[in-house]
């Protein structure tokens, strides 16, 4: 990882609310560095999977109690949540809130939310004093849940930490994996810029708070250069060797909702606050850089 984490290295135990693929990237370095690390998936097989990977999976549904995460939170000391919220708030907390406030040993706990709170700034900077704005369902769920965590922090005393994520990629899941499936398409939208994060630096980025927590607050984990999706595409296809997609035309394209919803909000996320409070100097800067470090590894 690209911090120091010297404080990452006694006996400790992780619980993930969502064992998947950013909070497992971290579990792997903490589990190497003799941490113990339990966590949830929604389904039993996940949970097997869990174990295989050496690490000591639960299910969790996101509707019921059960006494095996109720018992692992009780020696639990950090808290790790990744799962999104629904409906109703979110799922770890409104199922298992009172046995985390009771369990003895936590001290932190850390939320993965999304940069999608800002809602859209028209490709202009927004950063961590920006006033949230969320315009789709999705960012409205993700700010009532940091908001609802927040309050639990202050009220139970213990520290929580708000990690607002965007695009997440990384080694099987990037551009380069789309371009080889031949699913990469380049949209072009006037103006659309995005941000984008490695898993790796996520991990980096989540280790550092725990290294040093600074409780109720937020921090953005992104890269240091947002830019035009398109050209994502195109340095990927690039460093493939690959036939560059024709742009196509985010007016005329047909596109899912979900997707479509992506490319109603454009803005520059700054990550100045992560660089200087947590200490956290990306591996990954931009997303050159990591394309170029997942196709060199392999990937």
């Amino acid at each position: 990882m690209a911090v120091h984490n010297a404080q990452l290295n006694s006996m400790t135990h992780l619980f993930c609310f969502g064992l998947g693929y950013s909070a497992a990237y971290l579990a792997d370095d903490l589990i190497a560095r003799g941490w113990h690390v339990a966590g949830t998936s929604t389904r039993a097989i996940g949970s097997a999977r869990l174990q295989a990977r050496g690490f000591d999976g639960l299910v969790f549904d996101g509707r019921t109690h059960t006494p095996e995460v109720a018992e692992a939170l009780q020696s639990a000391t950090h808290i790790l949540l990744s799962i999104p919220p629904d409906a109703g708030g979110d799922p770890a907390l409104r199922v298992f809130g009172e046995d985390i406030a009771s369990a003895p040993n936590i001290g932190w706990i850390g939320y993965l939310s999304t940069v999608g709170v800002y809602g859209d700034a028209n490709g202009g900077w927004v950063d961590e004093d920006t006033p949230a704005q969320p315009l789709s369902d999705r960012g409205q769920r993700r700010l009532a849940a940091e908001t609802a965590w927040r309050a639990f922090g202050k009220r139970t005393g213990k520290a929580v930490m708000v990690f607002r994520l965007p695009g997440i990629y990384g080694p099987g899941r990037s551009t380069l994996d789309d371009l080889r499936g031949g699913e990469a398409r380049r949209i072009i939208k006037p103006e659309q810029v995005f941000n984008r994060i490695h898993v790796a630096d996520i991990a980096a980025s989540i280790a550092a708070g725990i290294a040093a927590p600074r409780a109720d607050r937020v921090y953005n984990v992104t890269d240091d250069e947002p830019g035009p999706p398109q050209d994502v595409v195109a340095f990927g296809a690039e460093l493939l060797g690959m036939p560059v997609p024709p742009g196509l035309d985010f007016a005329t394209t047909e596109l899912t909702p979900m997707a479509r919803s992506f490319y109603s909000e454009s803005k520059r996320v700054s990550n100045a606050r992560l660089h200087q409070e947590l200490g956290v100097k990306l591996k990954y800067p931009t997303y050159r850089e990591g394309l170029r470090g997942i196709y060199d590894a392999g990937g």
